[in-house]
């Protein structure tokens, strides 16, 4: 089930899953990432945060973070915990993200995936995302999709 995050249940779960499925894939020093994780908190209110759990009142498993700028819909930041994988719950946030921004007028949709990340490049690529570049500074991959407006 998808639901809006809340915030004194959910956010130590998406800060646990951004821990353990994102951070190992940065290319961040140290000092940056213990910043970045302690910013996660005021980064969330910015945009709106969608997470899957397995009913309303559960933890999460997975969660997405996003912002609509206009037409774009800029995927910030998107986890599902490792066991929980292959499940189809990526998907599923992905697909509740796209027709959100559709619905507000998004034509495009966007997402950075750091250079190690294999899966998420996998993941995006299969989700019909087209890398546009590379960021040698950030060491990730630009990724853009089409998106279908929905009236």
């Amino acid at each position: 089930m998808i639901r809006y995050r809340r915030p004194k249940q959910d956010d130590p779960v998406i800060i646990y899953l951004i821990k353990k499925e994102l951070v190992p894939h940065s290319s961040m020093s140290q000092p940056e990432l213990e910043q970045t994780i302690q910013d996660i908190p005021k980064r969330l209110t910015r945009g709106i945060t969608l997470v899957t759990s397995p009913y309303y009142e559960a933890d999460p498993v997975g969660f997405i973070h996003f912002m609509i700028h206009g037409e774009l819909l800029y995927i910030d930041m998107m986890a599902v915990a490792s066991q929980q994988q292959r499940k189809r719950h990526g998907k599923t946030l992905i697909a509740h993200a796209e027709n959100l921004a559709g619905s507000r007028g998004c034509t495009r949709a966007k997402v950075m995936v750091d250079q190690d990340n294999t899966r998420a490049h996998l993941f995006y690529q299969m989700s019909g995302y087209n890398i546009v570049r590379y960021i040698p500074v950030s060491r990730c991959y630009e990724l853009e999709k089409k998106l279908q407006m929905r009236l």
